[in-house]
């Protein structure tokens, strides 16, 4: 628990302000909620620039050959993407085993943008449930706190994708974010 208040807290502090919008967009004005939320768009902004900017060929890069390639990496995550947003909605994963499945530069910018809708939709669901209980880890928590790790989990990646960039030659998007001055690195 005490792990997931930590997460809380360092999304909290470091991704989210608050906005009228945000707040309209999620149905609460609790800033916790808005303040995930918040995280939820940041996270699919800068996925969604990395996956733009990277070349077809940069898809099957690996840093090592243990690693993934930056194409199985944004599989991933929208394989994770569905996980966590389904269990929080109480579902079953629409997709699994992406990484195997999609492989196409295309392909995977499609099915991660289609994995950020469909979370998009969970935080809606996770609002509507306000105080409902979801098993989580062998737990019962809030959907919105499995939602939390998911952006936590989320932003773990998106390190591997700024060091997948950096390698590429290329400057990530949180990194051209802080060089606009509009957000960070």
């Amino acid at each position: 628990m005490l792990q997931h208040k930590i997460s809380l807290v360092a999304i909290l502090s470091i991704l989210a302000v608050p906005s009228a919008e945000a707040q309209s967009e999620s149905g609460s004005a609790d800033p916790i909620i808005v303040s995930v939320q918040d995280g939820n768009d940041y996270i699919r902004d800068m996925f969604t620039k990395a996956a733009n900017q990277m070349l077809e060929k940069d898809y099957s890069f690996k840093p090592t050959p243990e690693v993934r390639s930056f194409g199985q990496l944004l599989a991933h995550v929208a394989s994770t993407n569905y996980f966590f947003c389904s269990t929080a909605s109480g579902e079953q994963p629409p997709m699994s085993n992406v990484e195997e499945e999609v492989t196409t530069r295309k392909d995977i910018q499609d099915i991660l943008s289609d994995s950020f809708d469909y979370c998009d939709a969970a935080y809606v669901t996770a609002v509507e449930k306000g105080d409902a209980r979801v098993e989580f880890n062998g737990k019962d928590r809030s959907p919105m706190a499995v939602l939390n790790f998911r952006n936590y989990h989320a932003l773990l990646h998106y390190g591997n994708v700024i060091t997948y960039m950096r390698l590429r030659g290329k400057v990530p998007p949180s990194s051209q974010a802080a060089q606009s001055n509009q957000g960070p690195d």
